[in-house]
């Protein structure tokens, strides 16, 4: 099974580990796609504080990322797992897992970057910024630009397994199964049961236990119709109202 995740708005530090070795990254089929966004990164927000942030989509009080993108070549890295940050990432909880938890984790999650394009949670990174939003004056809106490198790297990543994508939108948007990979990708959307709404913190609270707890168990569905029994057995509400979708409806919202 690969678990496609969307990265964290928010990140932790660097923190003191070596620079970044962008050689020692997974998915090696990227690196010439990473290299260029790394590069066009850190020139813009080298060169003009003031334009990169606007590039960036960043506030006054955010400047000091600005700062941080400059200096991502030489700054301390972290595992990826202990770089994101937030709500998905809290629920999950990665640090509490297990030992073999962990592994599984390490094996099967991939996060999406709009710097990266993907890496997996043992990837030593630093903590940066850019969203997949972001349109670089050079290479144009992120989405688009790693389209190409994605689709010649990701189905060999997906191997014969389950992909179940629980992206946001703006990552979705950089690689969409296709063919066979298609029929065995599952999207999950979390509804609060009441209502019938998706409501943003409890969706990807939820959608952070449902990885924590298939890990946990050991769970290896298939198809999106072993995954929606596997979630059944490991006590959620689960609808599959069309092929590959499945809802999941939580009561509360927490």
């Amino acid at each position: 099974m690969l678990v496609l995740l969307p990265p964290s708005e928010g990140k932790a530090a660097s923190g003191r580990g070596v620079p970044l070795k962008p050689e020692s990254l997974s998915l090696p089929g990227l690196a010439e796609a990473r290299a260029a966004v790394l590069d066009e990164l850190v020139e813009l927000c080298a060169a003009d504080e003031t334009k990169a942030r606007e590039v960036l989509g960043l506030s006054e009080g955010l400047r000091g990322e600005v700062a941080k993108n400059a200096g991502l070549r030489t700054a301390g890295t972290r595992p990826a797992g202990e770089i994101y940050t937030g709500v998905l990432y809290d629920a999950l909880g990665l640090a509490t897992l297990d030992a073999v938890a962990r592994r599984r984790a390490r094996q099967s999650l991939l996060v999406f970057s709009g710097l990266w394009g993907a890496v997996r949670l043992g990837d030593r990174i630093p903590s940066y910024r850019c969203s997949m939003g972001v349109k670089l004056p050079g290479l144009g809106a992120l989405g688009a630009y790693w389209r190409g490198p994605m689709a010649s790297v990701l189905p060999e990543a997906a191997g014969n397994g389950l992909v179940l994508d629980l992206r946001s939108s703006a990552y979705a948007a950089a690689w969409k199964p296709k063919g066979e990979v298609a029929t065995r990708t599952a999207t999950v959307r979390v509804l609060h049961a009441p209502t019938r709404k998706v409501v943003s913190h409890f969706n990807k609270a939820t959608k952070g236990r449902i990885v924590r707890s298939l890990l946990e168990a050991g769970a290896a569905p298939g198809s999106p119709g072993e995954l929606a029994e596997a979630l059944r057995d490991l006590g959620y509400v689960v609808e599959t109202p069309a092929a590959g979708k499945l809802d999941v409806l939580v009561s509360e919202v927490h």
